[in-house]
Order: C-alpha cells, then structure tokens, then sequence
C-alpha cells in the first residue's frame, strides 16, 4: 500500500487539526483493527486444552490448528494493499470486521475440528488484513503535527486487545465454574470465548461506516473536492488546502513502486538491509513471545496451576505487556532504538534463562517445587516487560524507518512476511518442545535472546533523529 506524502507543504508540518477530538476518535477507530488483531491472536489461549481434550487429539496437531491462522495472517498481510488502494481503506475495514465476525462465529460453532481450522485461517486474514490498513490508514489520515503519537494508537490498541481477551476468557471460566468445557447456556467455555469476539468485530464495523476515507485514496481515484474536505478536518483549515492536494498528487505521480527485483543485491540474494530487516523480525519472534499469548493457560495447567490461577496469570501478563509497551513509546525517541533493544535483548535473556532452571525442577504431585514455580511466574512476567519495553516496539520502529524510501515498502513486505514465517514456527513448535522438554524449550529461547544482542551490535544503525531520506 501507498504511504503518506513525505515532502513538506507550506504550512502544512506547523498545522494542527481544528478539531482535534474529531481525529482522536477517527484514529481510535481505525485502531479498532489492532484491537481485533490482539484479541483474536491472544484468545485461543483460554481455548487450548479444551479443544484438545474435545478432539482427542496430541500436541503436534493441536499445534497445528493454533498456529494455521498464521498462515492466514501471512496472506492478509501480503494482499492487503493491493485490495485497499483498489477498493480503499474503508471497504478493506469493512471486509476485515465481516471476516473477524464470521470466524468468531464459526470458531464458537465448529462440527469438526478441519472446520474450527478453517474458521482460523479465515480469521488470521483478516488479523493481516488489519496489520497493514490500520497504521497505513491513520498515518494518511493524521496531522504532520501529530502523526507519531496518533500512530501508536495502533500498537497500544494491540495490547490492550490481548489484556480484554484475556480477562474475557477469565470471566467466563469464573461463569463454568473453572471447567474450560463447562457447560453455558447450552455451549462450552471455550466456545463462548471464541464466540465473543462477535461484539467488538461488529463494532469494528460499524464504526468504519463513521469515518471518512483516506485524502490519499480520494485524490488516486479523482474525487480532489471530497479529499480536500477531509484534509481540511484533519489539518486544519487555515492551510493551502488547494496547495495540499497538489502536493499528494504530485508525490503519488512521482513516486516508485519498488518490486521485489529492487530489494536482490549481487552475492547474498537480498540486499544487507534487507537481511538486517528479516533478522529483527525474526528475532522479535524467536525469544518465545507468543508462548506467552497463545499457550500461558497451558503452560501454568502443566505445571500444577489450576485453570483459573492460570488464566489469572495470563491476564496479569497481559497487563504487564501494556505497562512495557507504555514505557517503550516513553522512552523510544528519547534514549534511542538500539539503546533500548540492547536492554530488551539483556532482560529477556536473563529472564528465559531463569524460567529454564526453574521448569528443569521435577515436580511433585504434578506441581513445581513452591520455590521453582514463584519463580517460573516471576520471570514469566520480566520477560514479558522486557519485551514490551523494547522488542515489541521498536522493531516496527526500526522496519519502518531503516529503509531506503526507493524501496521501503517491498523491504517491509518481505520483513514482516518472514516476522509471520516465524510466528507461526514458534507456534507450531511449543507443544511438542514442550512435552519434550519444557526447560530445554526455554534455554532454546534464551539462546535467541542472547544471539540478539551481538546482531544489534554489528548490523542495526540508531534511526533515531533521522530523516527517512537520510536512510539511503
């Protein structure tokens, strides 16, 4: 998809919205997506061992349906803006909420579980779908004056989305009496957690019909009076409107749409910067962060921690998640991208390499040692603000700044296909690692944090300060 025009316009980089709560809420709005993509991506954890035991199935195939939806996310991702700057960003919402809405239904109601399989994959299309529109939209739609801080509305409403997910599968495992297959009103628990993600996808919706499209996609169709209008909501009144709408036109005409062909270089395939690209996003996923979301309740279950001191826990993870991803849009133009990697890649490492140790302790009645299991939850929780205070943040910084502008979009494309690749091994993996060797699973990851550390050292450049044309 297309970004925002990055050349100035007289007057333009001082203008403030007239109205700025009119462009909170539109922005809030579109961040809707995020919220969707951490709900949806974070709630079949509370569904995990009841869809197990449901189907009498082993690890292998239970992982397997949890992380097929990835496959899903990986299209979504790769054809979402293809679809919006046919169609617009609008509509593309409006088929995203209509895909979120059908999967939470059909993941609630599945008569088999290939059925429960399809309903993910359908859903992880719209999760890339909303992965792509929503910083794309609120980026076209916001103040130069306000664009960073209106642009971290998607990231917040991401964690924020995993936290109520999580809250929600506690709240109706509270309801079932602990039992995640306990009977509700004629359903199961877990089915009921699948099933009320309906409410916020269909606010999704109709809140998408509130908003006004993109300025830039008007203005690529032909429709200047409707664009200038909407410019003139989100940038004030008091500049160049006329002068406005030229610039974007002008930088749409001019501008290159790079392919795949501008991202080979002559000995390695791809390019260095490509490289460097591909080993953040990976690394982001190989420490193990989605174990947290996807399989907490799981993990605690195994380990002697009964149903609802698990899903307790995951939910207070997921509030640990908010609170370093706070602290990351903080600190990120302050101290600097590296700086807070570094930090991140430390932390991490020392906390997975504890949860090693303690999950190496046999347990006793089907529970860890009381020492080994305070500890396993305590460095659960500091690998997860470590993460959120660094990694989760400013990989996406750093993916959409370090890029030449010749090649921006195609490099990130293929930066966050492999970030999805990625995902969707850890994933795959966990279950079977897990009932091989739960410890050695965790040293594996700390091994990745560890192996993050000299990778940003040697091959990642501080972004911070600098112009977008300074990258090359």
């Amino acid at each position: 998809m297309t970004s925002a025009a990055n050349g100035p316009a007289s007057g333009t980089r001082a203008a403030h919205p007239d109205h700025l709560g009119h462009v909170i809420f539109i922005t809030a709005a579109a961040a809707m997506g995020g919220f969707l993509f951490g709900y949806d991506s974070s709630v079949i954890n509370g569904a995990v061992e009841a869809i197990r035991d449901r189907y009498d199935i082993g690890s292998g195939t239970l992982a397997q349906v949890i992380a097929i939806a990835l496959i899903g996310c990986a299209i979504g991702a790769a054809t979402a803006g293809r679809i919006a700057d046919r169609i617009g960003r609008i509509r593309c919402m409006q088929i995203a909420s209509v895909l979120f809405t059908a999967s939470a239904i059909g993941s609630a109601l599945p008569f088999a579980l290939w059925d429960l399989a399809v309903w993910r994959i359908i859903g992880g299309f719209a999760i890339g779908m909303a992965s792509v529109i929503g910083p794309a939209y609120i980026a076209e739609v916001s103040s130069p004056a306000y664009r960073g801080r209106l642009g971290s509305f998607q990231q917040a409403a991401i964690v924020i989305g995993i936290a109520v997910s999580q809250l929600v599968n506690y709240a109706v495992l509270q309801i079932a009496d602990g039992d995640q297959r306990g009977e509700i009103l004629g359903l199961e628990a877990w089915q009921w957690m699948l099933g009320v993600m309906v409410v916020p996808a269909v606010l999704y919706g109709v809140l998408s019909f509130a908003i006004p499209e993109s300025p830039r996609f008007l203005i690529s169709v032909g429709k200047k009076a409707e664009a200038r209008k909407i410019l003139g909501e989100v940038e004030g009144e008091n500049i160049d409107l006329d002068a406005r709408v030229a610039e974007i036109e002008t930088a749409m005409h001019s501008e290159h749409k790079p392919s795949f062909k501008d991202l080979l270089g002559n000995r390695f395939f791809f390019l260095p910067i490509v490289w460097v690209g591909i080993g953040l996003s990976m690394f982001q996923q190989l420490v193990g962060i989605n174990v947290a979301f996807y399989y907490s309740a799981t993990l605690w279950q195994s380990v002697g921690i009964d149903p609802s001191g698990s899903f307790f826990y995951s939910f207070t993870t997921s509030i640990i998640n908010i609170i370093g991803t706070v602290i990351a849009m903080v600190l990120v133009d302050r101290v600097g991208r590296r700086p807070l990697a570094l930090v991140g890649s430390v932390g991490m490492a020392l906390a997975l390499a504890v949860e090693a140790w303690a999950f190496s302790a046999d347990l006793v009645d089907g529970k860890l040692p009381t020492t080994q299991g305070v500890v396993a939850l305590v460095a659960a929780h500091v690998f997860v603000l470590f993460f959120a205070l660094s990694w989760g943040v400013v990989v996406w910084v750093f993916l959409g700044e370090m890029f030449p502008n010749r090649l921006r979009a195609a490099a990130l494309g293929v930066a966050v296909f492999a970030q999805w690749i990625a995902n969707w091994a850890i994933t795959a993996s966990f279950p079977s690692l897990a009932d091989w060797n739960l410890s050695g699973t965790y040293i594996i990851y700390t091994c990745f944090a560890v192996l993050s550390i000299p990778f940003v050292l040697k091959f990642v450049k501080e972004t911070k300060g600098k112009s977008l044309e300074e990258m090359g």
